[in-house]
């Protein structure tokens, strides 16, 4: 990354948020981010994934990518050291086990280590790549692939008994206590800026000021808080910048209220089914959060031992940070170790209301 050659102007669809989050896990060698995106160099004309070995480039010379071939269609090369446009070590063996859980499914018999051994490598060593490329068991990557086939048969016209029967659940309670809280997609098809997406977007006031909820037909997609119409609608292209987004009226009035009642303290009254594209550790983190009971909260810490990770602190406060549909997903109720509240997207002083009004609603 460090040859001479001269600036360029290229294009990028990041959003300036995600750039920022980007270049700190640049800073930090995270390759907990390879995969994610890519950091292009104006004056070398080369990419990198994040954890490449090279001396960090200046800040004004980076520009970021999701992809290694959005890189290369405006001019970079990837870079001969970290080799960002192969897949290879845990990646690659995760993507190949992701493979042969989709053949077999969950409920079909096939044991860890029989797969290691199908995949010729050692159980340690598959269990410490799963971990770090998805954050997630073999088998609830397994659970997760069996839902999405059984959603793929329904959209294909498959009756719901064909497709129970073909997918291996039991019964549909089996289906239908996974579908909604299971949160966004498998590894395989997450970080897509909502390509091939239809929100519908609607705005309402609030004591905190004005919401803006987004959604498709499937679920809710969005939960911002803020000040401006303008800026509100800005932040949900920003989210999903390939997604297809319009005034959604009337169509999901009874989701809106509801999370208006929420932001005033008052406790769930329905079930908000969610549409979400998020890594694997993102979903883990966020269906942890849900579990925190109204006007309680936790430490990030606490919230890193809960799923079994408890060096993942930084993670799980990214996790936070990155949470697309606030009040529905809680992550006001983390707070710093010493009790004092951490950052939110939406102000402070918003964090401090909205857990004000959980404790003096009970």
């Amino acid at each position: 990354m460090n040859s001479n050659g001269k600036n360029q102007q290229v294009k990028t669809n990041i959003p300036p948020h995600a750039a920022e989050r980007y270049w700190r896990a640049t800073m930090s060698r995270d390759a907990r981010a390879d995969g994610t995106f890519v950091l292009a160099v104006r004056s070398t004309h080369i990419y990198c994934r994040p954890s490449c070995p090279a001396r960090r480039p200046l800040r004004r010379n980076v520009i970021f990518f999701r992809t290694g071939v959005e890189a290369e269609k405006q001019g970079f090369r990837p870079c001969r050291r970290c080799r960002p446009n192969e897949v290879a070590g845990p990646v690659a063996l995760v993507e190949r086990a992701s493979r042969e859980l989709a053949k077999f499914g969950v409920d079909e018999g096939i044991r860890f280590a029989a797969l290691a051994a199908r995949l010729n490598t050692t159980p340690g060593t598959l269990r410490r790549a799963f971990q770090q490329v998805t954050g997630l068991r073999p088998r609830d990557l397994a659970a997760a692939l069996r839902l999405s086939r059984f959603k793929k048969m329904l959209r294909d016209g498959k009756g719901i008994a064909e497709a129970l029967y073909e997918t291996g659940y039991g019964s549909t309670s089996r289906v239908y206590e996974n579908s909604n809280a299971q949160l966004g997609m498998t590894p395989a098809t997450y970080r897509k800026g909502g390509k091939n997406m239809k929100i519908g977007y609607a705005i309402a006031k609030s004591s905190l000021g004005k919401i803006l909820v987004g959604a498709t037909e499937r679920g809710i997609s969005a939960v911002y808080l803020g000040d401006a119409d303008a800026k509100l609608l800005e932040e949900l292209r920003d989210e999903y910048p390939q997604a297809e987004i319009s005034a959604g009226g009337d169509a999901f009035a009874q989701w809106v209220k509801e999370i208006v009642q929420r932001v005033e303290g008052n406790p769930p009254r329905l079930e908000l089914p969610l549409d979400l594209q998020a890594t694997a550790f993102q979903r883990r983190v966020w269906q942890e959060l849900q579990r925190i009971p109204r006007g309680s909260t936790r430490t990030y810490t606490q919230v890193a031992r809960a799923l079994g990770s408890p060096k993942a602190v930084r993670a799980v406060a990214r996790a936070c940070a990155t949470n697309p549909v606030s009040i529905v997903v809680p992550c006001h109720r983390v707070i710093r170790e010493d009790g004092s509240l951490a950052g939110y997207r939406w102000g402070l002083s918003r964090k401090e209301q909205l857990l004000a009004h959980e404790r003096a609603a009970e």
